[in-house]
């Protein structure tokens, strides 16, 4: 038998990384819920964080693999838009909620998991192997998610009782700002070439990244 598809404790994920994780979870989750409602997990790193604590645990690569493919590219942007900021320049803004001062520095902190997730997901799949059929499994959740945004929660711009509250989530109305949805092209446009973006550049070059680098999954 191929060693790759044989069980391997020196494979499985530490134990000490599951109760970090877990743990993470458990402050973050009570703090975002209460301080920007529900709707704030729908966001696309939210989600992967869901997905994430399931997966480290069951230690299913499917359930690593499809974040892993879906955020890695995009959570790169952010963190290069961070630096940015950090430095005092601007390139897209989707960080800036970082540097609100209307916002505590203990939950702006909470929001640096975008920085070390990507890493800890690539961790994961070098681990259990990448799953194949994660680009599939992200294609049909962002689509799912990028609808829900668009036609149920609020859009850019929206004027909410609590400030806190998301708006444009997963980038639906415009990447470059949620105070004003895009005025490049028709909205429902932009809402298809964004998914395609998603999915064609954001996700389907990680995929066949981490094809060639991870040990597969049968």
């Amino acid at each position: 038998m191929n060693p790759i598809f044989r069980p391997d404790r020196k494979r499985r994920i530490p134990l000490w990384l599951k109760i970090a994780y877990t743990g993470f979870l458990a402050v973050m989750i009570p703090v975002y819920w209460m301080n920007y409602g529900p709707t704030n997990f729908l966001y696309f790193c939210d989600v992967s964080l869901l997905l994430t604590l399931v997966g480290i645990w069951t230690e299913n690569a499917l359930l690593v693999s499809i974040p892993a493919v879906g955020i890695l590219l995009p959570q790169a942007l952010w963190c290069l838009d961070f630096l940015v900021l950090l430095c005092g320049g601007k390139l897209t803004g989707m960080t800036g909620y970082m540097f609100d001062e209307k916002k505590s520095l203990f939950l702006r902190g909470l929001s640096l998991f975008h920085g070390w997730l990507p890493f800890l997901l690539f961790y994961l799949v070098r681990r259990l192997g990448y799953d194949k059929r994660a680009l599939l499994g992200w294609s049909v959740a962002c689509v799912a998610l990028c609808l829900i945004a668009y036609f149920l929660l609020p859009p850019a711009g929206a004027v909410l009782s609590n400030p806190n509250l998301p708006r444009n989530v997963n980038y639906v109305f415009g990447i470059l700002s949620d105070d004003k949805p895009q005025e490049w092209m028709p909205p429902l446009v932009y809402l298809g070439v964004w998914i395609a973006a998603m999915i064609g550049i954001a996700a389907t070059p990680v995929h066949f990244l981490l094809k060639k680098i991870c040990p597969p999954i049968i």
